[in-house]
């Protein structure tokens, strides 16, 4: 049976309708609290039973100069390189950042993390949410009414957040496959539970629609460079094309293994194309024509979109989109198709 959940000072803040920050002040015996919201935060407290960590009584001073960041999928590039760009971001603004890596398919792992979360007395959170999963939704409530930026979310979305326009990416890469002659074009897709893949291929779509091109095929793979090998193995065996769009560097990489395996040539028999820019990517064999994301302008909206709630609460705060590059390399050539 599993144990109860302590309360926490934010579950306080809930249940008496107050600020973090208010019950802070309360449990502080600060002189700036109305009587009447006292006595409430106080009644809560005894009847939640909340006990007040060390870390709690220092939000008196109302800022403790941090933040803390939760995200998935760190075995990845995408995720680890938000993570370290937000992390010199926060050490730009002068503050310390706490990092927890979850599974919101997890139910216990994401409650272990909220608890993990709560005992810090910090300022503000970040949310790297790439993947469809309702367990964000209990961590985006939970934490209220803390100031909260969500990361890598779906486009679109009316909550505090930071994106980089992936479907447009996709778009201008695939275009520029066509722009190249290009009319019998596959994709490596990623999982479509991710936010990111579902754009880049939404992207692909469009460009080949805008070209009056259907796909010439589509397999599905997992991020990895095993399954961008797997994938291109099974779509040589099923498929004649010259172009190929893959929807990360990684993939791209196994890929290219498996064109060069079946006695093809990058990019006189078959043009490939990724999405990241890794910084592996100049120096495959070709050298990848790619997208890159600024993680680094990225990591500095995050934070500063978190700092303009943190500071000014009251302030509307919605979706900054970033726009990513097109970086041109020698994996793609033209074709007369």
């Amino acid at each position: 049976m599993d144990k109860p959940r302590k309360p926490t000072l934010l579950d306080v803040a809930r249940e008496a309708g107050v600020s973090y920050q208010t019950v802070s002040r309360v449990i502080n015996s600060h002189p700036s609290v109305a009587e009447a919201t006292r006595e409430r935060v106080l009644e809560v407290i005894a009847r939640l039973n909340y006990r007040p960590s060390k870390v709690a009584r220092s939000l008196a001073s109302q800022h403790s100069k941090s933040i803390a960041v939760i995200v998935y999928g760190m075995q990845h590039y995408g995720p680890t390189q938000m993570v370290i760009n937000i992390e010199q971001a926060a050490k730009s603004a002068d503050y310390d950042l706490i990092f927890a890596n979850i599974n919101p398919e997890n139910d216990e792992d994401v409650t272990t993390t909220i608890e993990n979360i709560e005992r810090w007395s910090i300022d503000g959170l970040l949310l790297i949410a790439p993947v469809d999963s309702n367990r964000y939704e209990k961590l985006v409530k939970q934490f209220q009414p803390l100031p909260l930026v969500q990361i890598d979310i779906t486009p679109g979305a009316d909550v505090p957040s930071v994106i980089i326009n992936q479907r447009q990416g996709s778009y201008e890469i695939t275009s520029y496959l066509c722009q190249c002659g290009h009319k019998r074009i596959c994709e490596i897709r990623g999982p479509m539970n991710w936010y990111g893949a579902v754009a880049r291929h939404e992207g692909f779509l469009k460009a080949l629609h805008a070209c009056e091109i259907e796909p010439a095929g589509i397999a599905d793979g997992d991020w990895t460079p095993e399954s961008g090998y797997n994938c291109a193995r099974q779509l040589l065996s099923q498929y004649q094309f010259t172009g190929l769009v893959v929807a990360n560097d990684q993939m791209a990489l196994g890929a290219m293994r498996a064109i060069h395996e079946a006695g093809l040539c990058i990019p006189d028999d078959i043009s490939v194309v990724g999405f990241d820019d890794i910084p592996e990517s100049n120096y495959f064999s070709p050298p990848l024509t790619t997208v890159r994301q600024d993680f680094s302008e990225l990591g500095r909206q995050g934070v500063a979109h978190l700092l303009t709630i943190i500071e000014n609460p009251e302030q509307h705060v919605g979706q900054h989109v970033l726009a990513p590059t097109l970086i041109i390399r020698s994996s793609v050539s033209s074709v007369m198709d």
